[in-house]
């Protein structure tokens, strides 16, 4: 990940900034974060856990869709890029016709650690999503093999750390049958 020396003061200048190359960039602190492409298998944990997502969303039926890393959410301090979003039908509606940056919380969302993501992900942004109301956040961590599930409670997250054959629980998809060891066989 490359800190891009170009400052960005608005929501509308990060939406229409465009360098001629089909990179990605997440804002951080007013600067341009380039979105390197994640591992083959930083990729096959977001595709296995889309379609768990999804099949649990089908079987139950939940007002919910599963977002691959396209969706953004707008925290109190700048928007957020993770690698799934959960949101719902609502949502969906809200950013059909437009840039795909939610400004509510969305009920789940999942990021993937990866060696230069460690503190922004177990730290920045745990307090910006807890401090915007996501209720249930994941960090799935290959490099620990272990998911971190967040759960809201009065402004802060309660974690459990969930590990080999250990069913994954969440609040979210309460009928979920996902061990942390299947998550990082994917």
């Amino acid at each position: 990940m490359t800190k891009i020396p170009i400052k960005i003061s608005t929501l509308d200048e990060y939406i229409n900034f465009e360098d001629g190359t089909d990179k990605r960039y997440e804002l951080e602190d007013g600067v341009l974060l380039e979105m390197p492409p994640g591992t083959g298998k930083h990729e096959a944990i977001i595709t296995l856990l889309l379609v768990r997502f999804f099949l649990e969303i089908q079987k139950m039926p939940l007002p919910l869709q599963p977002r691959p890393n396209g969706t953004e959410v707008l925290t109190n301090k700048q928007p957020r890029r993770p690698d799934i979003c959960v949101i719902t039908n609502q949502h969906a509606q809200s950013i059909e016709s437009t840039s795909a940056i939610l400004k509510t919380a969305p009920p789940l969302l999942v990021e993937v650690v990866s060696p230069e993501s460690v503190d922004r992900d177990y730290n920045q942004k745990t307090s910006e999503y807890a401090a915007i109301g996501v209720v249930e956040y994941w960090i799935v961590d290959p490099l620990k093999n272990k998911v971190t599930v967040c759960l809201l409670d009065n402004g802060s997250y309660k974690q459990t750390v969930f590990t080999g054959k250990q069913l994954i629980i969440s609040q979210t998809f309460a009928q979920l049958t996902l061990t942390a060891q299947q998550v990082f066989s994917a």
